[in-house]
């Protein structure tokens, strides 16, 4: 049976798969970046760099196969990012010159622009999440044991909320987060995009 664990560094590749095979809101993304680490750079591997303690996997006995990760402190990750993460990068993913025209160079803008993490509607919820699980893998508890053991260590690390944003299309990731709690945060100038938020307490 598959079982959650804390984020080990030879996961770090699952992740990466992970993170492609379900970035187009929640579908395979393979087919729409050419390099499939670009998604894992911007959603994944710079949380497990900078608060590894907060990365858990769902283990199928062989491999990682679904994670969640985040941050106890928004506005800190951000200045983290700009600092030490982004400088690491700019040069494999140079801003694109004009208005992007791939879907690409949309998520290698969104690289170059850390701040846009901080959302004013949601200060309030200062921790923010990602959790991605394979298909294979959804439907069978793995997603609420994943979110149940990532709210437990923000709990123990005092943090009192977190919040999240998802694709406005992905209905079912949205349902999901309503039967863990989240209730969804107004964010007028987000188009297409939802924002949710929950206390820390259990389930």
């Amino acid at each position: 049976m598959p079982v959650v664990r804390p984020y080990r560094p030879a996961d770090r590749s699952a992740l990466v798969d992970i993170c492609v095979r379900t970035g187009d809101a929640g579908e395979d993304a393979r087919a729409l970046y050419p390099d499939p680490e670009l998604l894992a750079n911007i959603f994944a591997l710079p949380y497990v760099e900078y608060e590894p303690q907060l990365a858990f996997v769902v283990d199928d006995g062989g491999q990682a196969v679904g994670y969640v990760l985040g941050t106890s402190d928004t506005p800190a990750y951000v200045t983290w990012l700009r600092r030490e993460w982004l400088p690491t990068l700019a040069r494999r993913y140079p801003l694109p010159a004009g208005r992007p025209a791939t879907r690409a160079e949309e998520m290698i803008a969104l690289l170059h622009q850390p701040e846009r993490i901080l959302v004013p509607e949601v200060a309030a919820y200062p921790a923010h999440l990602h959790i991605d699980l394979l298909p294979a893998y959804q439907g069978a508890g793995n997603g609420r044991a994943l979110m149940t053991t990532f709210l437990a260590a923000l709990a123990r690390g005092g943090v009192s909320a977190v919040h999240l944003g998802m694709a406005s299309t992905n209905t079912r990731a949205g349902a999901f987060y309503a039967r863990m709690g989240f209730h969804e945060i107004p964010v007028p100038a987000e188009r297409g995009t939802t924002y949710f938020g929950r206390s820390t307490d259990p389930p």
